[in-house]
């Protein structure tokens, strides 16, 4: 994790791959919302196979990285006109609120009711707020059944 530093390796055939030397942004998805934004990478909290990964913050295929929330959020009170990720009873900025209580055209604000409907999401998700040989750091964001065991592991780690 560093600012972005990417090598150029010379693999069979003459081809070309691309090493990741460090990283500090990726495309990450956000699976059961279709959104897909370029975020920072703000530290790496998991790794199945070493502790010692973990430490020296080393990105490798299937890490857990903890990355920063602010593309989603945007995203999400944006395409929803609800404040996501806020402390309850945390004041909006006026800026904020203009945006989440604009007037809209009626057409326009039945969209955003329908929207509301299904706009739910995990209170795990809402606490929290994969690279390769590309020279590039992409993955999903952890939902579900997946976040929910990760956290108990990550929590396992912890507690040695």
């Amino acid at each position: 994790i560093g600012p972005r530093r990417i090598h150029t390796v010379r693999v069979r055939g003459g081809n070309k791959k691309y090493r990741a030397l460090r990283l500090d942004v990726g495309n990450f998805s956000w699976g059961s919302e279709c959104c897909t934004r370029k975020t920072r990478i703000i530290d790496v909290v998991y790794n199945a196979s070493n502790n010692e990964l973990v430490r020296t913050k080393t990105l490798v295929k299937n890490c857990i990285v903890l990355i920063d929330s602010t593309p989603y959020r945007q995203w999400y009170e944006s395409h929803y006109a609800l404040p996501l990720g806020r402390k309850k009873g945390a004041k909006l900025t006026p800026e904020e609120e203009e945006i989440l209580n604009k007037k809209r055209s009626k057409k326009i604000q039945k969209k955003y009711d329908e929207r509301k409907k299904n706009a739910k999401i995990s209170s795990l998700l809402e606490e929290q707020f994969q690279p390769g040989q590309c020279g590039r750091a992409d993955g999903y964001v952890l939902e579900g059944k997946e976040l929910e065991f990760y956290l108990r592991k990550i929590k396992a780690r912890k507690g040695k």
